[in-house]
């Protein structure tokens, strides 16, 4: 390169030689939506055994502060929570602050709260429409952005949304255009965002799991499941623990090159 040549490669990030290393979170704060319950809080409890200290957001959960006490028993991290509707801007701006004032930083934003359709495009009641909409895509943008200007400021910050296989496919039989529209705005949205943050040094990914076993398909017919089970190649639903590994990957340095990527947990089910 000559003198009058100025390179717009960025300097490479310090890398840790050993991988398990790479995946610990030790010191670290991370706010985990949807925190109390399901996936959210199988994630909770792998990050906290990778070190991290944690914030679990949560809006109707009664158990909230009962799992945030176990999760703290078991890994000796320090676990909080909040009740926040994430579909209220000023509600979650208010929440990463405190959030903030409360752990000394921020370090990880997982935008994970989200609510089932219950009808198809033509018979979803406007009401309904509105409301999932305002929580599974509305709530992602504004946590992702709340957490987004934070992390700016101080030059770095990883955000991780949770999307679902229902963003890549159509599922059937069950009829849920609205749910379907909002998982595939979420992961063009991680893109989007991953690619503006590049230039201070944030990280957006996005996560899309198949049928996963947790209270949200808990009432879901006999009949039902059985046909997921037959579009799905692995022929089972997942339990929310083998989504931990993922999420831990991007949360940490492990994942220090990897932005603007969608991850398909799904059993092979959008592959076919």
């Amino acid at each position: 390169m000559s003198a009058n040549q100025q390179s717009i490669r960025n300097p490479d990030p310090p890398v840790q030689d050993s991988v398990f290393k790479q995946f610990r979170l030790d010191g670290r704060t991370v706010i985990i939506t949807g925190g109390a319950g399901g996936i959210g809080y199988e994630v909770a409890r792998g990050l906290a055994e990778a070190g991290a200290n944690l914030a679990l957001w949560y809006h109707s959960s009664t158990q909230a502060d009962q799992l945030a006490g176990k999760i703290a028993k078991d890994f000796g991290v320090k676990v909080a929570t909040y009740k926040v509707d994430v579909s209220d801007y000023s509600a979650v701006e208010a929440a990463v602050s405190k959030t903030v004032q409360d752990f000394g930083r921020l370090d990880v934003m997982i935008a994970n709260a989200g609510i089932p359709s219950k009808a198809g495009g033509l018979d979803d009641r406007l009401e309904d429409w509105t409301k999932v909409r305002a929580i599974d895509f509305d709530g992602a943008y504004y946590c992702l952005r709340a957490a987004g200007l934070v992390f700016r400021k101080q030059g770095h910050g990883v955000g991780i949304a949770t999307a679902s296989m229902s963003g890549h496919a159509a599922n059937v039989p069950q009829e849920q255009t609205c749910y379907n529209a909002c998982k595939a705005g979420v992961i063009h949205l991680a893109k989007s965002l991953s690619v503006e943050w590049a230039k201070w040094g944030g990280r957006v990914n996005s996560v899309s799991p198949g049928y996963i076993n947790t209270a949200i398909s808990g009432d879901c017919p006999f009949e039902m499941k059985e046909a997921w089970f037959g579009l799905t190649p692995m022929k089972r639903d997942a339990d929310p623990r083998e989504l931990k590994g993922i999420y831990l990957y991007l949360a940490s340095d492990a994942s220090s090159y990897t932005t603007g990527a969608d991850f398909v947990i799904d059993g092979g089910y959008t592959a076919r």
